[in-house]
This record gives C-alpha cells, structure tokens and sequence, in this order.
C-alpha cells in the first residue's frame, strides 16, 4: 500500500492515560518502520484544531476510556470527515456502556452474567443483590473501579460509607452475580477470532492494576482448556464482535466456571479500543498467530482505509 500520514492519537484525560500513551507510542513507531509519516497526538480539548493543521490521510485512535472509546472522538471525526481506525460511534456508545453490550447482545444467544444498574447511594442500606456480587462503572474500561463484594470482604456489611470503592467516585453501578472460575479473553481482528488466552493473575482478579502491571499477570496462549470451550469462547467473541459492528480489532473478556462445562462460560464485556502495550493481549495473541506487532498495526490501518 502507498505509504500514509497517520496521526497517532493518545493520552487523553481518562483513568487510562497512561496505558494509551503507551499503546499509543508502540503504535507510532511500528507505523515509523513500515515507512508511513506520523504525527504523535496527545489529545486535548484543541484535538480538532490539531487535525486539522496537520491533516491527516488516517487517524489511528490509541485512545482508551471516555472520550476516545464512547463515541465522543468517533462523532468529531465523522464530522472532520477524516478515516479513523477502530470501530464507529454507533458501536462505541453501544460497547462502552456495559447495560447497552448485555441488551444488544443477549437476543442473540450471547450468555452474560444478569445483573442491573444500581445508584451507589443504595449500597449503604443493603447489598443488590446475594454476596458474593461484582460492582462495577457502567462506562470505564480495563477493569476501572470494579469491586467484588464478599460475604467476609473489607467492605462491611452494608458498605460503609467512608471505605474506598467505585460507589465514592460513580453515582450508578453495574451490579451482577460473580462468576467463579477462570480468566479468558479472545481477540478479534479483521473478522477472526484469533486464539484464546487464559489469565493467571497474582492479585485474585484481573483489574487494572494486574493488567498494566509487570509480572502480575500471567498470560497462557492458547489457554489450555477443553476445545468445547475453546470453540465457544471464539464463537461467541467473533459474534459479539459482528452484532455490535466492530471494526478493526476488538477483546471479549470471558469467566469461565470450568464445573459447569459449556453453561460456565460467560462473555462480561467488549473492548473496542483494547491495549497495544507491551503486555497488551491483542499483539500477543497476534504474535501466536505468526503476525508482528507491525503486521498488526498495518492489518489495522489497511481495514479502517
């Protein structure tokens, strides 16, 4: 292809800065060595004025969380009129918001956890639900202020109010029934599912921390679970992706409850900016695959073109 000028877009003001600056940087430089001509956005409140005096053949969004991953950047740039990697608006507003993913996708067959929006102020009087349950922001991304509420958790009984959690920083939550079990996600990128991974993590749970944090985190790829449940956890990552109109690559995180065979297995959510960091789990399991970083990022760039 004819080589382009890509603005890298990154950094933000969300809880995530940090890691788009990361991913954004790798990005950048993969784009560098394939010959394109990049511009290294660090996104403010000027991003629009930016664009347009450097303008742009694409812009690649390294972006994670609000506004890089709701529909905000995804609407100014439909009105630039300017190409963008990753999905659209539509399906951003749809896949940030965890309540909006389970109602698109659960007509379908996809299995996700129940559960309902709760006001944090609720929490104080009584718990939403039987213990142990999983809180969580209804439009942050990479685990952002999840909990998990445990009959003998350091929440109390109901939640003080004065103990740290997501109820003290988002006025509603997600409540829903914790899955026991096992970690899994599945990348997804130009209509495949690629592999599945399984997450061992140091911390009990796979939060943000564990996430971005070397070493906490183990990564086995392929995951080593049955191939029924192999089967499934693609299946149903490839068609969340499809039902709700992603575009370039997208991540389905999945509990696995491996005493329950295949009725264990549920989808709990879908990145449509999923993390292109050195412990990211889109290139790793890109790589098993047989595809470079920068084999990735071009695949990226050439579908969103």
């Amino acid at each position: 292809m004819s080589k382009l000028h890509v603005a890298v877009l990154m950094g933000g003001w969300s809880a995530e800065r940090e890691v788009s600056l990361m991913s954004g940087e790798g990005v950048a430089k993969a784009l560098e060595s394939l010959g394109h001509q990049v511009s290294r956005v660090d996104m403010d409140r000027n991003v629009a004025q930016v664009l347009v005096g450097i303008r742009p053949d694409l812009v690649f969004n390294a972006l994670h969380g609000t506004p890089g991953e709701d529909g905000t950047i995804q609407g100014m740039l439909d009105l630039m009129d300017l190409k963008y990697t990753h999905s659209g608006l539509v399906t951003s507003v749809i896949a940030i918001d965890k309540e909006l993913t389970k109602q698109a996708l659960l007509p379908h067959g996809i299995r996700m956890p129940g559960g309902h929006i709760v006001e944090s102020e609720s929490l104080h009087a009584g718990d939403p639900m039987p213990r142990p349950y999983v809180l969580k922001p209804v439009n942050e991304g990479s685990s952002v202020g999840v909990a998990i509420v445990w009959d003998e958790g350091n929440y109390g009984n109901p939640i003080g109010r004065d103990v740290e959690g997501p109820w003290k920083h988002f006025d509603r939550l997600l409540a829903e029934p914790f899955i026991k079990g096992r970690e899994l996600t599945v990348a997804v990128l130009g209509g495949e599912a690629l592999a599945v991974t399984e997450l061992h993590t140091k911390t009990g749970f796979y939060d943000y921390d564990a996430k971005y944090t070397d070493g906490l985190t183990e990564h086995v790829c392929p995951a080593e679970i049955p191939d029924e449940i192999r089967d499934a956890a693609l299946a149903m990552a490839l068609k969340a992706h499809q039902v709700l109109g992603c575009k370039g690559t997208s991540r389905s995180d999945f509990r696995w409850d491996d005493e329950q065979g295949l009725d264990g297995l549920y989808l709990l959510e879908v990145n449509t900016q999923p993390g292109m960091t050195p412990l990211s789990l889109v290139p790793e399991q890109a790589k098993y695959r047989g595809m470079s970083y920068a084999e990735l990022v071009q695949k990226i760039v050439v579908e969103a073109l």
